[in-house]
């Protein structure tokens, strides 16, 4: 199995993606590929696609990116008239291969199943499908999900999903197949993303609109929290599938998570970041000489930052874009220049000035020290952090990889002390109002509980790796 070369991000790790068309006579295990290309950046430990055609399920799913894990061969065995998919970061269990999805069971009904969430009670629905008899590959929530579905004894997929929504507590965003249509369905507050598009006369979803503009196809809206849409021959259905609950939008999407050219909320994110950059600017400004971000995450917030303060903005930190997953270990003497490998400072751009230096977030503050480091030693006089989001200070038990409490820099850590343990001049975080006012919806919409330590869903305390300790199937996740 391959693994990461280098912890190269203090942010908060991606959580998935997920995909679903129902096209007659496309492509669709092609449009779902470029579908989950689009949308890699929520996941990168694993990829998978599941077609049907002539009522045949067929699933291929695999560790690796999407560019890894399919080849024009593989795509052409995909044959279908509609296609869902799957791109993956664990945040139930961990990254074997059995907890790759799309997820297929046939315990009753013939499924795939992708999800992107966390359910908060998956040890309880986990234990009770076990004493049913039922049996499990994997140790992921959602196979929790499609074991629920899979065993329903409602006939058609739809009723299935209004039966099974009630049952399942916590964040979920979720694509079904079974050999007559797709259904997706958003959790009652609206956790995690979930868009829906439309190609000439067809209908897809997808977890951020970029994956439709790569495709061709135009975003229609979001699907409403506790909503189902079901796309079959019989064109799109909607229904209410369970009653709304209070909305609980995760803001993170906002301030990192999807890709800045999505649409969220009805608005572009590239411009919701900036507009938090200016008013950053206005909540802490600096007396420097140049504006730097920590690419790409940085980018657009230091250019909001850049036009607020009429500081001019260069790019002191180039990134490799082509580090992701090798089998070549470092060895201990390039471990010591392990960041190097994702970030390399211009002397000649930051030598001699006062930089501040703009990114959207600071985890454990590992990188963010390295990072500072580097740039001193590129010769920069002063270094100045500021950060377009709030500190963070709790974990998130929707569906995000964050790390515990204990290991986040602002853990029992005032703004000076973490200013001096990454080693920065000055450090200043945009207020949570600030964040607010840029994204431009009500507070009371979204869930902060990262910032805040507000569960509006509740905190889950399973952990992790809570299923593997239930049984002694290799571990797996969302």
């Amino acid at each position: 199995m391959t693994e990461r070369l280098f912890d190269d991000r203090d942010g908060p790790r991606d959580e998935c993606g997920v995909f679903g068309v129902y096209a007659p006579g496309h492509d669709v295990a092609r449009l779902t590929y470029f579908g989950l290309y689009a949308l890699q950046h929520r996941g990168q430990e694993s990829a998978g696609i599941a077609t049907c055609e002539g009522g045949m399920i067929m699933t291929l799913r695999d560790l690796g990116l999407v560019s890894q894990v399919f080849d024009e061969e593989k795509l052409q065995g995909l044959a279908g008239t509609m296609a869902i998919g799957h791109v993956r970061y664990s945040t139930t269990g961990g990254g074997a291969w059995e907890n790759t999805q799309p997820v297929w069971r046939d315990d009753g009904r013939e499924v795939a199943l992708a999800h992107n969430g966390n359910l908060t009670n998956a040890v309880e629905l986990f234990a009770e499908l076990r004493e049913r008899g039922i049996s499990f590959r994997g140790t992921s929530d959602s196979e929790i999900i499609a074991a629920l579905l899979s065993s329903s004894p409602e006939k058609r997929i739809e009723d299935a999903v209004v039966e099974t929504m009630p049952r399942l507590e916590g964040a979920y965003s979720t694509v079904v197949m079974t050999k007559s249509g797709i259904c997706a369905f958003r959790d009652p507050s609206g956790v995690r993303p979930l868009a829906l598009g439309k190609l000439g006369s067809d209908f897809l979803v997808a977890s951020e609109s970029c994956a439709f503009d790569i495709v061709g196809a135009e975003l229609l809206r979001e699907v409403n929290p506790g909503e189902m849409v079901s796309l079959s021959e019989r064109g799109l259905e909607v229904r209410q599938a369970v009653k709304p609950k209070k909305k609980s939008h995760c803001v993170f999407e906002h301030i990192y998570f999807s890709r800045p050219d999505s649409r969220l909320e009805g608005r572009v994110l590239q411009q919701v970041r900036g507009r938090m950059g200016e008013i950053l600017w206005r909540e802490a400004p600096v007396d420097a000489d140049l504006v730097i971000s920590v690419p790409d995450s940085g980018n657009p917030a230091a250019s909001g930052f850049s036009r607020a303060s009429g500081l001019p903005k260069d790019d002191g930190l180039i990134k490799n874009r082509y580090v992701a997953r090798t089998f070549i270990q470092p060895g201990q003497e390039l471990r010591k220049h392990g960041l190097r490998m994702k970030f390399n400072p211009l002397p000649e751009i930051v030598a001699g000035k006062r930089i501040v230096v703009v990114d959207d977030s600071i985890v454990r503050g590992n990188t963010t020290r390295q990072i500072v480091g580097m740039l001193r030693d590129a010769g920069a006089l002063e270094v100045h952090l500021r950060i377009s989001a709030p500190p963070i200070r709790f974990p998130c038990h929707y569906g995000v990889d964050m790390s515990s409490r204990e290991e986040m820099v602002a853990h029992e850590r005032s703004i000076d002390e973490i200013a001096e343990h990454v080693g920065a001049d000055s450090l200043a975080y945009l207020s949570l109002d600030g964040v607010y006012e840029a994204i431009g919806t009500p507070a009371e919409d979204h869930c902060d509980a990262c910032f805040t330590g507000r569960y509006p869903l509740g905190e889950n305390a399973n952990g992790k790796f809570a299923l593997e300790q239930l049984t002694t199937v290799p571990a797996g996740t969302t």
